[in-house]
């Protein structure tokens, strides 16, 4: 494997560290045990009951976010039972995977990826819902990478899927992300994912091609003068190097 190459699926390792330990309120760390499983079936139970509820639009995305978070979380858990043992360990994590299918809200499984994946559904909706809330930064975040990350295997600039008119959606997200929340935590994350998403967007002929390309170039060499000491920073010439 190249050194060039190394670097690029480092950056990545890095982000979806990253990813993982942002997860606010999380049991990352925990086992599913019986009485963690307990606590995210309450958890889930009142989370759908308020998004089925007569509410304001402010508070059902409330919920909505809260649920996506914490399936999130599960959701890490799990994939690491599969990447560990090749399946699922446990009746506590079997029980808590029905019971989310039962309420309606379901894990994401993905066939092409071997893998659960984000709950980007959910923080599409709770955006929808409420443009501006208060836990819109959340929301936006979590369409961005959850698309993202579950989009690609090893390689960020080979979608499993052939891109296409998702990707304007997801760029125009992590620019608001990085616009509106300049302070938010994934700030240096989101700029380097809606670059790359810049780069696949010019790669697959998403509108101007030249105008993606000279956008992406201008994004991937301010993040690397804005972060010179992060890792992801050592694995721009790659990406510039697979600009059309």
């Amino acid at each position: 494997m190249s050194s060039r190459l190394n670097l690029l699926l480092l950056a990545f390792a890095i982000s979806i560290a990253s990813l993982v330990g942002a997860c606010g309120d999380s049991l990352a760390h925990e086992l599913i045990t019986p009485d963690a499983a307990d606590r995210y079936i309450s958890q889930a139970n009142k989370f759908a009951a308020a998004i089925k509820a007569k509410d304001a639009p402010a508070t059902r995305a409330d919920a909505m976010v809260s649920l996506a978070r914490m399936l999130d979380d599960i959701k890490e858990l799990l994939n690491r039972d599969l990447a560990s043992h090749g399946r699922i360990q446990g009746l506590p994590s079997q029980l808590l995977v029905d019971r989310l299918r039962q309420v309606g809200h379901p894990l994401v499984w993905s066939e092409a990826l071997g893998r659960f994946g984000a709950p980007v559904d959910l923080y599409k909706t709770a955006l929808d819902l409420d443009q501006k809330g208060k836990r819109a930064h959340e929301a936006l975040a979590g369409m961005l990478f959850g698309n993202f990350y579950d989009s690609f295997r090893d390689d960020p600039l080979k979608p499993i899927l052939a891109d296409g008119a998702q990707l304007q959606p997801l760029i125009e997200a992590g620019e608001r992300l990085v616009k509106e929340y300049p302070r938010d935590p994934s700030t240096e994350e989101a700029r380097f994912v809606t670059a790359i998403l810049q780069i696949r967007a010019a790669r697959a002929g998403v509108g101007d091609r030249r105008v993606r390309s000279a956008r992406a170039r201008e994004m991937m060499t301010q993040f690397q003068r804005d972060y010179p000491d992060s890792l992801r920073s050592a694995a721009i010439p790659v990406f510039l190097d697979a600009l059309p």
